[in-house]
């Protein structure tokens, strides 16, 4: 593949609800573009973007995938990225590294949440975006009612400039609002306008007319005086009004028949922005002042990494974008966040799996190179007498957590490492290990995401692992005041052990912690036993009296006690503040606690009143509900144990449709009901793990 120069790439990415059909769209073009000799298909697990064995698995995209073709002279990087909301990662890692978007939605499903959840990170990234109404052949397909959605759903001017031409099995072709002419077949065999169509094709037009002249004052003022814009007039205000972002346009057509695809690869070139026209800035990490790029060939060296695959052949296989500068097979650069210098050998374009070697990568380009050491997800590397760093890609917080556990010991010594470059892969994973409940737990954007992680672990790094729903953090307090005395006093010959303590419990506010003072005047505790108590305190209230789990937001005040001038020592005064904890905690009213989540649902309204209904049966406490365009969106509070596996009830409840985000509140009592139940899962529990 020839080098481009910056005005000559086209970056976008497919975005769209999954099943939108964006992995056969990207077939088709690239078939168009004669990038492919064939037309791959899902069923025959034959695509260039879905190669990952997962992927032929499940009939679903789980990676991004970089597709570039050429076309009138321009080079196109075409980035095709999963639909489902447990692949979100990738939406935003691909949205980082283009410059324009091209958002699909499914002629009969219409606009879903899905794709409502990536228009929203579109606009957040400022991109300029087209549409295309896929799959006119379906049943049920409607484009009126679809580009209806559109504008109710959307803060956007939608500009047709392709009509399909009938619709389910009827439909045959698609109409050129801008030429008037019709194009029929996968062949686009040009003819006339259908009779029953001129006056949908004639109010298309002078919509169109309207927003093209909106862009220039010399063709608004032809406009209002009563003269038809030629098609090239026309034309020109499209292309500066949808770089500029002020209106979407919108094309209709089939994937998997190949119609009305073919026009999107002109549409991308001359309606999406080059390199050259989106303004990006990067932070100077001399002065940390803001400075804008300049996509130049010969300006100094900036490239960020957007995505990381571990590929069991060729090791740390990492894609980025080059903003400024040109980046060369077997040199060196410098890693501005890791702050040394990087070796680069061998340069590669990717399409798919398949790996081009080439000498250079030019600004405004995409490419890939191995076995990078330093250099990860979200990375930056420039020239080292230059430093500048592109800001990090802001992922999603994880929403489904399992705790995992090794098979075998073989397992065991390389389950960290093997999670840590898992993680490297994919940033939207976190791993943490949770020092309540000594488990290591794996969280992610939902089942799926998880069991494929799991899947990776064993494929890539043979490490294999089971998960379990994770232990809650529950913790335990107290609700009154009681005081206990704990007297240690072992006497089996010789030096005898002996310690006497008197501790009163005192409750404190929610999140305040443990505090432990002393009110012991006169030596009845001698000063350098204190903290001994103190310790013993804090190691016996990990363990509560209820149900095992952590004591917390209460204070002990050792107020008296007496000691043996022989027989008393530290280890003895520990072990009688473990015995004040025991006798006092008791009768000071322990409660559990459990962690109170916020939980955001934004579901169809159609969907409304089952989430709710569900989220009642889930002890949540409903904040608040609004409608807004056309979806419910729930705000409630609830307990963490109610939802740790809502992102698979959400996703039957709303049939996929559904997103939601959550965050941590606070702690809170659990109702005295429960506590026996929970008391007894999680001594079973820790058996199990003996």
């Amino acid at each position: 593949m020839a080098t481009y120069a910056a005005n000559q790439l086209r970056n976008f990415v497919l975005v769209g609800h999954g099943s939108s059909g964006k992995t056969s769209f990207s077939e088709a073009l690239l078939y168009d573009a004669g990038a492919v000799s064939r037309l791959g298909r899902i069923e025959e697990k034959n695509t260039a973007s879905d190669y990952d064995e997962e992927e032929h698995n499940r009939g679903l995209s789980v990676n991004l995938a970089v597709l570039p073709f050429e076309s009138q002279g321009c080079k196109l990087n075409m980035l095709d990225v999963p639909g489902y909301m447990d692949f979100a990662g990738e939406v935003k890692a691909g949205i980082r590294a283009v410059d324009g978007a091209i958002v699909l939605v499914c002629a009969a499903s219409g606009v879903e949440v899905g794709a409502e959840l990536h228009w929203a990170y579109l606009d957040e990234a400022k991109l300029p975006r087209m549409v295309f109404v896929n799959k006119m052949d379906r049943d049920n397909a409607s484009f009126e009612r679809v580009l209806e959605q559109l504008r109710e759903k959307f803060e956007c001017n939608f500009v047709t400039l392709q009509l399909p031409i009938g619709a389910h099995t009827a439909f045959k072709g698609v109409v050129d609002v801008v030429t008037q002419k019709a194009y029929l077949g996968p062949e686009g065999t040009e003819a006339d306008i259908p009779a029953d169509m001129q006056a949908q094709v004639q109010a298309a037009r002078t919509a169109m007319m309207e927003c093209a002249a909106e862009t220039d004052d010399d063709l608004m003022m032809k406009y209002l005086d009563g003269e038809e814009l030629t098609s090239d007039e026309i034309r020109a205000g499209l292309i500066k009004g949808s770089k500029q972002g002020s209106f979407v346009l919108v094309f209709a057509g089939s994937a998997t028949m190949n119609i009305g695809v073919k026009p999107l690869i002109s549409a991308a070139i001359n309606y999406l922005p080059s390199p050259i026209e989106v303004e990006r800035k990067a932070i100077n990490v001399a002065t940390d002042a803001e400075e804008i790029l300049a996509a130049n060939a010969n300006a100094p060296l900036i490239a960020q990494v957007f995505k990381t695959l571990a590929d069991p052949f060729v090791g740390k296989l990492s894609y980025y974008r080059v903003y400024s500068g040109t980046l060369a097979s077997d040199s060196r650069v410098f890693s501005a966040n890791a702050k040394e210098e990087e070796r680069l050998g061998q340069l590669y374009t990717v399409r798919g799996k398949e790996q081009t070697p080439v000498q250079q990568v030019v600004a405004g380009d995409i490419g890939a190179v191995t076995k990078l050491a330093l250099t990860t997800t979200g990375n930056t590397l420039c020239d080292r007498g230059a430093p500048r760093m592109m800001p990090p890609i802001v992922y999603p917080d994880p929403l489904f957590s399992a705790a995992v556990f090794p098979k075998t010991k073989a397992d065991l010594d390389k389950l960290g490492a093997s999670l840590a470059r898992l993680v490297e892969e994919d940033p939207t994973l976190r791993v943490e290990r949770n020092a309540e409940t000594g488990e290591t737990i794996v969280s992610g954007m939902g089942e799926s995401h998880i069991q494929i992680a799991a899947g990776r672990l064993a494929k890539k790094f043979g490490v294999e692992i089971v998960t379990d729903v994770p232990t809650i953090p529950y913790r335990e307090t107290i609700t009154k005041t009681a005081s206990a005395q704990g007297r240690h006093k072992k006497q089996t010959g010789g030096r005898g052990q002996f310690g006497d303590v008197y501790i009163r419990f005192e409750p404190m506010e929610r999140g305040a912690g443990f505090e432990f003072t002393s009110e012991v005047f006169g030596g009845a505790v001698p000063k350098n036993f204190i903290p001994a108590a103190e310790k013993g305190m804090r190691e016996i209230m990990t363990t509560g009296v209820l149900a095992g789990f952590p004591t917390v937001d209460f204070r002990a005040v050792i107020y008296d006690g007496s000691y043996h001038p022989v027989d008393s020592s530290e280890i003895a005064f520990k072990l009688a503040a473990h015995l004040a904890f025991k006798a006092g905690i008791p009768e000071a009213g322990p409660v559990l606690l459990e962690p109170i989540m916020e939980i955001v649902v934004t579901v169809p309204e159609e969907y409304t009143g089952t989430v709710l209904g569900d989220l009642n049966t889930r002890r949540a406490r409903v904040l608040g509900m609004e409608q807004v365009r056309g979806n419910g969106v729930v705000t409630a509070m609830v307990p963490l144990a109610e939802i740790q596996r809502y992102a698979t009830d959400l996703r039957s409840m709303a049939q996929g449709r559904g997103i939601y985000t959550v965050k941590f509140v606070n702690y809170d009592i659990v109702p005295s009901h429960l506590v026996e139940k929970i008391a007894a899962d999680a001594e079973a529990k820790r058996k199990s793990h003996e």
